[in-house]
């Protein structure tokens, strides 16, 4: 980097390379003092002559003077007139101003004062400033732009977890409303279901009723001896309007209780239903009673309450299946 350097600002990469191993490759300031404090040096040999050539004589047949070669003394800028001791100041100029049209001289350049060395000095050195200020400026501007790069990606990562969050959220109330909506229909297919029950059992029943009103009103033959049996019809009759409906109180697991209200001709498995729609309970049980004891297996919950004798009331209590 120091070696480009000082080739940017003007020196040929020997004089450059030279200055640095002289100086111990300290840095551009040494090495470019130490160019600075040898600027007098040649840097391309003049011309040399031949011993012989030199102080050799031609003579011609005209009697003609001796004629000695001229020694190139500097460098002239064709394009600004000015003299250069040596290559190296030709090569700086030649960066800086851009001209490209020099030429050999005879004209000698006065070696530089202690002022001029000073003020190239010092013209080099703001130089060198301004371009390590342009390189840190670079690099500051390089760092900010890194620094911003991996704040924004910081921030499109946050907002691409924030959106997949948001969405899986949705995705689960979404999940719960339909499974919601789910359990709320199938509880009303149920209710449906035992309304449905309900009301075919009342036809039914209805129907029985009307049979049993007709029989009663058909009068039996005056003289027959059978006249009591139409009163223990209608007693029958009355007997089975009279329990139309049973009051079934249901003991939970957890010691409460449940009353509800079916109609004799309901069956056991009604009961049951009410109690899954009633608590929520979604694991299977079964029902018993303690007086007389008896466990209800599968086949009695499809007989009717007034079969299993469940009528007028009657206490069921919960057990788990095994």
């Amino acid at each position: 980097m120091d070696l480009q350097m000082l080739i940017d600002m003007g020196f040929s990469q020997e004089k450059a390379q030279k200055a640095l191993n002289v100086t111990g490759n300290k840095g551009v300031e040494p090495a470019m003092e130490w160019l600075l404090a040898h600027s007098d040096d040649a840097e391309i040999a003049p011309e040399c002559v031949s011993a012989d050539s030199t102080n050799t004589t031609e003579s011609n047949v005209g009697g003609a003077s001796t004629s000695e070669p001229q020694e190139v003394k500097s460098f002239k800028c064709e394009e600004c007139n000015r003299l250069f001791k040596n290559q190296m100041e030709v090569e700086f100029h030649a960066a800086k101003s851009g001209h490209s049209n020099f030429s050999e001289s005879t004209e000698e350049k006065k070696p530089l004062s202690e002022d001029e060395k000073k003020e190239q000095l010092a013209r080099l050195e703001d130089k060198l400033r301004q371009k390590r200020m342009e390189r840190e400026e670079t690099e500051k501007r390089e760092a900010l732009e890194r620094e911003k790069f991996r704040i924004r990606s910081g921030k499109d990562m946050s907002e691409a977890q924030r959106k997949v969050e948001e969405q899986e959220m949705k995705k689960l109330v979404e999940q719960r409303k339909r499974e919601k909506q789910e359990d709320r229909m199938a509880r009303e297919r149920v209710r449906a279901q035992i309304e449905a029950d309900k009301a075919a059992r009342r036809e039914q029943m209805a129907q029985l009723s009307g049979k049993a009103s007709t029989t009663a009103a058909i009068s039996p033959p005056p003289n027959t001896i059978t006249i009591a049996e139409p009163s223990s019809t209608s007693s029958t009759t009355n007997t089975s309007k009279s329990y139309a409906n049973t009051r079934i109180q249901i003991r939970l697991l957890n010691g409460s209780t449940l009353v509800e209200t079916f109609d004799v001709k309901e069956q056991l498995s009604a009961v049951r239903l009410f109690v899954q729609i009633k608590q929520g309970i979604d694991e299977p049980f079964g029902l018993m009673t303690n007086f007389p004891r008896k466990v209800y297996g599968d086949e009695d919950y499809e007989k009717p309450l007034e079969q299993l004798g469940l009528v007028p009331s009657a206490v069921l209590i919960l057990t788990k299946s095994k």
